[in-house]
């Protein structure tokens, strides 16, 4: 093994005896006659076994349903297509409003300006209130209730309450322009919108009050919108917007009204989450009921190690998938913080102030936040208390072994690391943890618990320690049930996950990443976006290979790499931006090539180096790079939708370069 996959943490005697994980494997050693020794053990049963290990998860999760269900899955060999749990009835609410008493469900911090927190007995009652408002008007099984709102306590109380009478949710954080929300939310058609009347970002207040306008103006299917005060003192003056109503005079005056919560087969649709939408129209990905909460207790509770003692946060917004999971949480009885807002404001390490304030014992976050403070040098560990402070989990985009080393040297030595990665297509993941065993610089623990996934050849066949397509061979209980109008043979889902391998024979889950898996340890390196690979003179680079070399200068803040056709071949050509007091002169642009020479390869060498402007590295909602439609733009296509990005505009200085590349 390579110094730069060195063991960073290895869990103590008394970490493993406490996990969750470990409770697990002794569960099922005593159900299943099994003799599992260790997370690689439990790791190997469950993808043998898979459906044993769905069905110990149910019970030791403790998944309430009104019905047992009949079998675990009807046959794993119809992938996709088969059906998880047949029989059982059940309701997403009704599990994460399984706790009611005075802990706290929620703190919620809106960056300098609000601070608000509610019990899980508050939570039930809120939610029977607003439950109660929504069947009154009429809402029924299988409407759509949606929210352009930012991560707020409203927030979830509205999934929630929509959920428990059976309504499908789906969300856009309120940072989206309005082209971005009815892109989505028009394929959907929904009854009912939950808003606000703006929100705070670096203690500028945004109101989106004409922006929701514009959203119902759009959208004829709703007829009721739900605005929450925010940014106002008091109620919402809404007269501009149509069908609109305050929160507070639309839910139910009733003081305690019984929750009845409606129970529905395993798969009836939960979530309808959407595709980042950056090479078309977003794709409407329905995710059920049962599948949703079966996955994300299994990675909360025996990945996570999230227990009732907890208290969890992900840097996220309801745009993402992440804001789905964390909210999750609620079933296992931890504490979710809330954070609206610029987490670097007023101060780079301002999260750590409310780690140590509220006591955060999981924090989740991305590379780009880690790489961030790392660039800037700071030492959270030497200004505050970090002693609460027990995970931190990174998801988003990839992170470099000198990120993890980061974290163990300037944040906390003595923590589980665990960073993950899957998809919003399956609202989980596909490689990550299992806190019962080391963490190694730079890598994934290893492949998700019951996700059987291989790295596929460009022949479809499987490979260790080369780079190669994730896929999963076998199906999942969170994979989509179907996409949004898609027609009966479901010809829009197979063309995006399971036709590319069907010429070699392989009826498989690609997923789109760019990954190694490591014999020795079992980990996962992932190398970038494989729609994004670089094949300078044929040979496959991921993108991260670069971005975890050039961003480690201390120049350089951020980074974009893409191939661009030059002369038969594919040259790659390199935009950066730069710290503050720095210019991209010809001593620092010699100074990245020789970097990259020497920590990758020759064949890794950008042929050209630019400048890019603030903000000009455009990004997706969910802080994923978006290498894709730069592409597009420096070889003369069109990029289907700007609104999908965190930072449209950004794009018009690739506009301006397309002509500008010519000259070199």
């Amino acid at each position: 093994m390579s110094d730069e996959r060195k063991k960073l943490w290895e869990p103590s005697s008394d970490w493993i005896k406490n996990a969750e994980a470990t409770r697990f494997i002794d569960f099922v050693n005593k159900e299943y006659v099994q003799n599992i020794k260790d997370g690689k053990e439990l790791y190997k049963w469950s993808v043998e076994r898979i459906p044993d290990f769905w069905a110990a998860m149910w019970d030791f999760a403790g998944i309430i349903a009104s019905k047992k269900y009949e079998k675990v899955v009807e046959n794993l060999n119809i992938f996709p297509g088969t059906k998880w749990f047949p029989g059982a009835r059940l309701n997403f609410a009704e599990n994460l409003l399984k706790y009611k008493d005075d802990q706290l469900a929620f703190i919620f911090q809106g960056e300098t300006k609000v601070f608000k927190q509610t019990t899980f007995k508050e939570l039930n009652k809120t939610v029977a209130r607003m439950a109660k408002a929504l069947k009154d008007i009429g809402v029924k099984v299988g409407d759509r209730v949606v929210s352009y709102i930012p991560n707020l306590i409203e927030t979830p109380t509205a999934m929630l309450a929509a959920t428990a009478i059976g309504a499908v949710w789906a969300s856009c954080g309120a940072e989206l322009q309005p082209s971005a929300v009815i892109d989505r939310f028009s394929q959907i058609e929904p009854k009912i919108l939950f808003t606000v009347d703006g929100y705070y970002y670096r203690e500028k207040v945004f109101d989106i009050r004409e922006n929701i306008k514009v959203v119902v103006d759009t959208i004829p299917s709703i007829e009721k919108v739900i605005v929450v005060s925010y940014i106002s003192d008091g109620k919402v003056n809404v007269s501009g917007i149509p069908k609109a109503i305050n929160w507070e005079d639309f839910i139910s005056k009733e003081e305690d009204p019984k929750l009845e919560f409606e129970q529905l087969p395993f798969e009836h649709p939960v979530y309808i989450m959407f595709s980042s939408g950056t090479t078309g129209k977003p794709k409407c990905m329905v995710q059920s009921a049962g599948g949703v909460l079966i996955n994300h207790l299994k990675e909360l509770i025996l990945s996570t190690d999230c227990k009732r003692s907890d208290v969890i946060n992900y840097i996220t917004a309801p745009s993402w998938m992440m804001w789905n999971w964390l909210i999750s949480a609620l079933a296992v009885g931890a504490t979710i913080f809330l954070y609206d807002g610029n987490p670097l404001y007023p101060d780079p390490l301002r999260f750590f102030e409310l780690i140590e304030k509220h006591k955060i014992s999981i924090f989740g976050t991305s590379a780009a936040y880690i790489h961030y403070l790392m660039g800037l040098g700071v030492k959270p560990a030497e200004k505050y208390d970090l002693t609460a402070l027990r995970e931190i989990s990174q998801t988003a985009s990839t992170l470099s072994p000198e990120g993890f080393e980061y974290v163990y040297r300037e944040i906390k030595k003595d923590l589980f690391f665990n960073s993950i990665s899957g998809g919003t297509d399956i609202n989980g993941c596909f490689a990550g943890a299992i806190p019962i065993l080391p963490v190694y610089s730079g890598e994934l623990q290893g492949r998700a618990i019951a996700m059987k996934v291989e790295a596929y050849d460009e022949n479809g066949n499987p490979i260790e320690d080369e780079q190669a397509e994730l896929v999963c061979e076998a199906p999942a209980p969170s994979m989509p049930t179907h996409f949004w109008a898609d027609d009966d043979n479901m010809t829009k889902y197979n063309a995006a996950y399971f036709d590319f391998y069907k010429d070699k024979g392989k009826t498989v889950w690609r997923h789109g990443d760019y990954i190694v898996i490591h014999s020795d340890t079992g980990g996962i390196t992932f190398w970038g976006r494989s729609d994004a690979v670089l094949k300078p003179s044929g040979v496959r680079i991921g993108t991260a290979e670069i971005y975890n070399v050039i961003e480690q200068l201390p120049e350089i803040t951020d980074s974009l790499v893409i191939g661009q056709k030059y002369e038969g071949d594919i040259r790659i050509v390199m935009f950066v931006l730069l710290n503050e007091d720095y210019e991209l002169t010809d001593e620092l642009k010699a100074k990245i090539k020789q970097t990259i020479r020497e920590k990758t390869s020759p064949r890794h060498v950008p042929k050209l180096i630019f400048q890019a402007p603030e903000d000009g590295i455009p990004y997706t909602f969910s802080n994923k790079k978006v290498e894709i439609a730069v592409t597009k733009i420096i070889h003369g296509m069109a990029v289907a939708n700007r609104g999908a990005l965190r930072n449209p505009e950004s794009l018009d200085f690739y506009e301006k370069m397309k002509e500008e590349l010519q000259k070199f």
